[in-house]
C-alpha cells in the first residue's frame, strides 16, 4: 500500500489499493486451507462463508477510508497507515485479526499473515 496514509489518498486510490488488499485476503484465505468459500459481492465486498452458514463480511468503505469487517465477534474498521491497515480501537493488523476472526468461526487454527509467494 506504500507509505500513504488512507485518509490522504483520493477516492480512486484508496478504491485501488482496498481492492488490492481484499484480493490478497481471497488468495491468503484459499491457500490456507480453511474450510471456507469466498466470494466478491461486487467491488470493494468480500465474504466469507464458513461450514456452519455462518459469514465474515470485509468491505471497502470509500468515504471513511477504512475496510470494514462484520464478523460473529463484532464489527471493526481498519484504516490504512504506512502500508498496513490497523483497527481504528487498538491498532492491531488486518491480516492479524482475521486470523483470529477466520480461526473463530471455523474452528480451525488460520495464519493470514503470512504473504504468499
Amino acid at each position: 500500500m506504500g507509505q500513504t496514509a488512507t485518509r490522504d489518498m483520493d477516492e480512486s486510490e484508496f478504491i485501488r489499493t482496498a481492492e488490492i488488499t481484499l484480493q490478497e485476503l481471497d488468495r491468503r484465505i484459499e491457500a490456507s486451507g480453511v474450510d471456507a468459500d469466498c466470494e466478491f459481492k461486487g467491488t470493494g465486498v468480500l465474504e466469507i462463508e464458513f461450514a456452519d452458514g455462518s459469514k465474515i463480511i470485509v468491505n471497502s468503505q470509500a468515504a471513511a477510508r477504512e475496510i470494514w469487517v462484520a464478523a460473529k465477534s463484532g464489527g471493526y474498521h481498519f484504516r490504512g497507515d504506512g502500508g498496513r491497515w490497523l483497527n481504528t480501537r487498538d491498532d492491531t493488523e488486518l491480516f492479524a485479526a482475521l486470523s483470529l476472526y477466520v480461526s473463530q468461526q471455523s474452528g480451525e487454527s488460520v495464519n493470514l499473515q503470512q504473504s504468499l509467494p
